[in-house]
This record gives structure tokens, C-alpha cells and sequence, in this order.
């Protein structure tokens, strides 16, 4: 048996302000529970919080420059449109969170991408009931980019933008039609590969936890360390 020197016993592990990084980027990488990565590096999960609280919107700041603004992007490049929902807790007092179309809560991000799959755009988050016509009006896109240069799905029908023919009553689609859909699923694949690589950082895939109040700084962290990390 080892003998724990009377001086260590019942003392926590200090981080160095790496390890307070670590364990945020852990944090917003996984979402693991606090008290599983507090375990992970011997500390309590008050001070897991703590680095939280205190570091998430610190590098949310500092590389806030590498996230695109719509202003950024080139108003000449095609671009691929789709919305996704963030995943909450449901909080019975925002009953504006709950996406009829996902039959749970969340916000509501638009999401774009290049004709290469280049991850473009992400808006700042709606309630998750938002339409996402309505969503992606309120990103601005569509006054800095012309409707006809941008792809979506049916959900976008009306905007002005490519998107699949949708079927009428007691009209069949013609061949011309069914070609022109299957083309545009096609290429809209590469937005959705785009949404499941962004949904890597599991905080934005799995129920966010922490105050809803810190959701919003908490996905402009994790676009910007996103958008920093494909930089190399």
C-alpha cells in the first residue's frame, strides 16, 4: 500500500492555465459532464465551472477574427443553404425553442458552404419553432448575395433561390424535373457533410446544459475555434 504524505491528503490537483484551456476545449468538444472531466484531472467540478465560465468567451474573443461575417463572404461564389437545429435542454419556460420540424428543442443556425464543401457561413442562432425561410432572411444573405447564386432545399421555395421542383396536385414530375432534383440533392450533400463535420464538437450535437443565457457566446467560441482549426 502507498502511504499518502499527510501534507497532499485532501488537496486538489492546481492547473496551469494549459490545463484550464484543455479542459474547456475537452469540454466543448465532447460535452462531457463537468464532474467526468473534473475527475479526469484530479480537480473539483466547481473549478471545472469556473474555467468554463471565465475562458469560453475569452477565446471566443480572441479568435474572433477568423469567423466569417456575411460582409466576408464573396457576393459573386455560389454558396450551398441549409438550416440546422442545436440541441437544448427543454426549458418549460421557452416553449419557443421546440422545432415542430425536429419534434425537440434547440435553436435554429443557418448554415453555408462552398461548391467544395468549404464550410462558409453560420448564422447567429433563432429559437429552434423559427422558420428557416425566415432565419435566412434574417442572416442578411439574401440582400448581400442574389437569391439565384444560392441552393437550398424545398424548405427555401419562394425565396428566389435553386432549389428542387416541388410536386403539384395531379402533376407528375417530367423527366426534365426528376433530373433537375436529383442534380440539386446531389450537390446539397456537401452542405449536409458540412453540418455533420461542424456537429463534431459535440456541444453543438448533443443537449447544451449549461444556462441557455450562455448558449449564444458558447456556439461563437466554437465557430471561431472551428474556423481557426480548418485554417491549417
Amino acid at each position: 500500500m502507498v502511504e499518502v504524505p499527510a501534507s497532499r491528503v485532501g488537496r486538489k490537483r492546481v492547473l496551469s492555465l494549459r490545463d484550464c484551456v484543455v479542459v474547456v476545449l475537452i469540454y466543448l468538444r465532447s460535452n462531457r459532464t463537468q464532474a467526468s472531466i473534473a475527475d479526469q484531472f484530479g480537480v473539483s467540478q466547481k473549478t471545472v465551472s469556473r474555467n468554463i465560465v471565465s475562458l469560453t468567451p475569452i477565446l471566443g474573443q480572441i479568435l474572433t477574427d477568423h469567423t466569417p461575417t456575411v460582409e466576408d463572404l464573396d457576393p459573386t461564389e455560389p454558396l450551398i443553404i441549409d438550416g440546422t437545429l442545436l440541441p437544448t435542454w427543454s426549458w418549460r419556460s421557452m416553449p419557443e425553442l421546440f422545432s415542430g420540424k425536429h419534434k425537440t428543442t434547440g435553436v435554429n443556425v443557418q448554415v453555408a458552404c462552398d461548391l467544395t464543401g468549404r464550410l462558409a457561413f453560420v448564422s447567429d442562432p433563432m429559437p429552434g419553432r423559427t422558420h428557416d425561410t425566415k432565419a435566412l432572411r434574417a442572416t442578411g444573405l439574401l440582400d448581400h448575395i442574389t437569391p439565384g447564386q444560392l441552393i437550398g432545399d424545398k424548405g427555401y421555395i419562394g425565396l428566389g433561390m435553386i432549389t428542387p421542383v416541388r410536386a403539384q396536385p395531379n402533376h407528375q414530375h417530367t423527366e426534365e424535373e426528376k433530373n433537375f432534383n436529383k442534380s440539386v440533392n446531389t450537390i446539397r450533400h456537401k452542405i449536409e457533410r458540412a453540418i455533420a463535420n461542424l456537429k463534431t464538437w459535440r456541444i453543438l450535437h448533443t443537449d447544451y446544459r449549461r444556462p441557455f443565457k450562455t448558449l449564444t457566446e458558447t456556439i461563437t467560441t466554437v465557430l471561431a475555434l472551428h474556423f481557426y482549426k480548418n485554417t491549417f
